[in-house]
């Protein structure tokens, strides 16, 4: 596959459309020790950690991808945490757990998918309340990381347990441990100019010593990867934050989502940090610094002690480099993002897989992400060749932090505007996600978009669909809201992932992460559906433990032989039409996924300018273009049931 203008193509030119899940949540912790972030035992640990057999062990890896074909998916995000590969020291990579992941990217390809690998992070890292670097790039920029959490410097699950308030790990990204790393790893040069990592006195400044580690352990990824075919690109970074750049005053919070996620100040996060406390952070004396070290702020010239007090001295300290007002992605992210794709390609381009055969790398893809929430990145490919993707993210965030569907409530980020009324919230959600498509069309310079992550909690309103619950098994809230933003991913043609899959998933502990409870599929429900058990609602026992699948698992057009002009379905009355402009010169049909679980009862099919025939598999039908036919239609409608299914459906026998 390749992107020729806005859109990706297969090997017959078809235009491909990419329906697909994150895998998985619980990437971001390892399996040994036990990283679920309810435990605190061995949290702080150095050495030993091992990611092996995240997002699930190869023994079980065609269960779980047979599962997500069957589904309809074609696509998977794949997420790789810099710590899963380097966590034992600097250079020091774990060859086992890269061997596992080079063997998981290929029954990925063998199973069809087309995969993007996924830096993952969020908030740095674990000990700054997230998941992503080693716990040495805290310790070299001077960090004690057992102290993080008591000096407000991270607000961290594993030290409150049960006592974790409910979706505040974002908040994490304004405090001073993650603040202060993306600040480094960024703009360390511009803004703690000299600093270099801790205890070193000769050698790379802490912005190279960061990046230059990141990147170097990301090409060991596309070393292995690189000569896959299905293997997409990378993403530059998931969801990197500015940290303090571009803060206009230091005394002043910024950022953050009004009611839900309100900001501090950093000035109060950097005093908290050495030991005043300050906005509610910290504790008298207990700093976050490694004895020896002191504040990396203070070493800048941004504040300094009078008569025993912190005093501000440059509260602009990272509005400017020189004479000129920074722009965090144009300055910053930019300049690393090209940094990243040139290392990834070049690595996978000479790289040597242990399982042998050829490689590739020249024709990956960058998918770049600006700052979540309404964040937008740069590119011009007039200036920067290399085949990019607009992989931005969105949430409806009333769900997300509330925990409750509502259908007539939701919060825009990016103008801070309540929308209140069922139509205007659906019409927000489809005016949201074309933002995001307009913004690679017209500000990347035409790149193709997708939707990097999106989804929904299904722990909402008090756990209603779990055993115990008020409703259980009842997904129809989780199905309306899905339903809800796939109607709007379909209006702009947009490729997307949902997120996320995780194996490991429990009503108990959800995704394992920070109280989240995204997954699409639940472990407890699978072993409730064993043989002998009911069956999933597709029928299937194989696909027990999927949840609102009605919701997520569609009828849309795979492969387009020729363009797309519009393609949609009502999941009420199980309607599914596709027009598109024909393409005489593709030669292979166009396929259309269409999914049992939609039309139990069968469906019919109606076609313009086209004709069609049952598919390679039950699930899919292709369609032809008549000769001379400039525009296609297909509709699709849900054939009524039978008078014997509706007495089977009663209890009534023959």
């Amino acid at each position: 596959m390749e992107i020729i203008g806005e859109r990706w193509r297969d090997t017959e030119g078809r235009r491909i459309v990419f329906r697909g899940v994150n895998l998985g949540g619980d990437c971001k912790i390892p399996t040994r020790p036990d990283g679920a972030t309810h435990l605190k035992a061995g949290f702080y640990q150095r050495k030993g950690v091992s990611f092996l057999g995240r997002p699930f062990p190869l023994a079980e890896a065609d269960a779980h991808l047979g599962r997500l074909r069957r589904w309809g998916m074609n696509f998977l995000r794949l997420l790789v945490t810099w710590e899963a590969i380097e966590h034992d020291g600097p250079g020091v990579y774990d060859l086992e757990y890269l061997d596992y992941l080079e063997a998981l990217v290929a029954k990925a390809c063998e199973w069809g998918f087309a995969v993007l690998i996924d830096p993952h992070q969020d908030v740095w890292s674990r000990w700054t309340g997230g998941d992503g670097a080693p716990i040495w790039t805290l310790e070299a920029a001077g960090f004690e990381p057992e102290r993080l959490h008591g000096s407000g410097a991270a607000l961290v699950h594993q030290e409150l347990g049960e006592a974790y308030p409910r979706m505040k790990w974002f908040s994490n990204g304004s405090r001073l441990g993650c603040a202060t790393m993306f600040s480094l790893f960024f703009g360390g040069e511009t803004f703690a100019p000299g600093i270099r990592p801790f205890e070193e006195t000769t050698g790379p400044s802490i912005q190279e010593f960061l990046q230059g580690h990141f990147v170097a352990a990301m090409c060991e990824v596309a070393r292995r990867v690189g000569r896959f075919e299905g293997v997409l690109g990378f993403d530059s970074l998931n969801e990197p934050l500015p940290g303090f750049i571009g803060h206009r005053d230091l005394a002043r919070p910024e950022g953050g989502v009004p009611v839900f996620m309100p900001a501090m100040s950093p000035w109060d996060a950097i005093r908290a940090g050495s030991g005043f406390p300050a906005g509610g952070l910290g504790s008298r004396g207990q700093g976050s610094w490694k004895d020896g070290s002191e504040c990396v702020w203070r070493r800048a010239g941004v504040w300094e002690l009078k008569r025993g007090r912190p005093s501000l001295l440059r509260p602009g300290h990272f509005l400017s480099a020189g004479d000129s007002q920074v722009d965090f992605g144009r300055d910053f992210l930019l300049p690393f993002a090209r940094r990243f794709i040139a290392g990834v390609r070049e690595a996978a381009q000479g790289g040597q897989s242990l399982a042998g055969g050829p490689v590739r790398g020249q024709g990956m893809a960058l998918f770049i992400e600006g700052p979540p929430e309404g964040g937008r990145q740069p590119w011009d490919p007039r200036s920067d060749p290399v085949p990019a993707v607009n992989a931005t993210h969105w949430y409806d965030v009333v769900t997300l932090y509330l925990k409750r569907w509502t259908g007539f409530l939701a919060f825009d980020p990016e103008t801070s505007g309540v929308i209140v009324g069922p139509r205007r919230v659906r019409r927000f959600f489809h005016a949201a996600i074309a933002r995001i498509a307009d913004h690679g069309r017209r500000a990347m310079g035409g790149i193709p978009s997708l939707l990097g992550e999106f989804g929904l909690p299904f722990d909402i309103d008090g756990r209603h669909a779990y055993p115990g619950g008020t409703r259980p098994g009842d997904y129809s809230k989780h199905e309306e809201a899905l339903g809800a933003y796939y109607d709007a991913i379909d209006a702009q043609l947009l490729d997307a992932a949902l997120w996320n899959y995780c194996a490991s998933n429990s009503h108990e502990r959800g995704d394992n992460w920070n109280g989240e409870d995204l997954s699409v599929w639940c472990a407890d429900e699978a072993s409730a559906s064993r043989p002998g058990g009911p069956r999933s609602e597709t029928g299937l026992r194989e696909d027990a433990g999927g949840r609102a699948l009605r919701g997520f698992v569609r009828p849309f057009a795979r492969a387009v032989a020729g363009e797309i002009i519009a393609m949609g379905f009502d999941m009420i009355s199980g309607e599914f039409f596709l027009r598109w402009l024909c393409d005489p010169a593709v030669p292979t049909p166009t396929e259309i996924f269409v999914p049992r679980l939609q039309y139990p009862a069968g469906f019919d099919v109606e076609a313009s300018g086209a004709v069609w025939t049952a598919g390679a598999s039950s699930d899919l039908i292709e369609a032809r273009a008549r000769q001379g036919a400039a525009e296609c239609a297909l509709r699709i409608r849900r054939r009524a049931r039978t008078l014997r299914a509706v007495g089977n459906s009663l209890g009534i026998k023959d």
